[in-house]
């Protein structure tokens, strides 16, 4: 079922679907991927997604909310390895991202606003389940999402 791409989902489902305005890079080895929303919200802390990418994944994507920030990197190889390791689909970050030149030999896809070698902070700040607001999207815990090279494409339903 990876054979569809952004630009074909949109056109088909147009009326049905939110996309992602411009901004969100690809990285790691799959270049594209699919799954239902788990959010988790992490100002300036990524302790809920660390938590997040340690337990199962069954196909889902986790997006991260940091809020859009730019100053510190919610998702590195460490934790990368952890979403390869529990069956998570891939990783979308409002926020930068680290290890890159990692990331790129992985079998993983991380979508992220750009990219800082500072790590976050630990202190147990977050929530899950809660919108995500990204690149003028909402994405809903259990929303569906699509992504490939060309961006980001939400639905309520599935669309494959």
């Amino acid at each position: 079922m990876n054979d569809f791409t952004t630009p074909d989902l949109f056109d088909e489902y147009r009326d049905q679907v939110q996309v992602a305005e411009s901004g969100l890079q690809l990285f790691g080895k799959k270049l594209k991927f699919f799954g239902q929303a788990v959010t988790v919200t992490c100002p300036e802390d990524n302790s809920f997604a660390v938590n997040a990418l340690k337990q199962p994944g069954q196909g889902k994507v986790l997006v991260i909310d940091g809020f859009a920030s730019n100053k510190y990197a919610f998702i590195g190889d460490i934790m990368a390895e952890n979403a390869i390791k529990n069956g998570w689909a891939g990783v979308i970050v409002n926020g930068c991202c680290r290890d890159i030149e990692i990331l790129a030999e992985m079998d993983i896809a991380v979508m992220s606003l750009g990219v800082t070698p500072r790590s976050t902070l630990k202190r147990g700040f977050g929530d899950s389940n809660q919108p995500v607001t990204l690149l003028s999207a909402k994405i809903n815990p259990n929303d569906w999402l699509y992504a490939d090279i060309n961006g980001l494409v939400i639905s309520k339903k599935p669309l494959l």
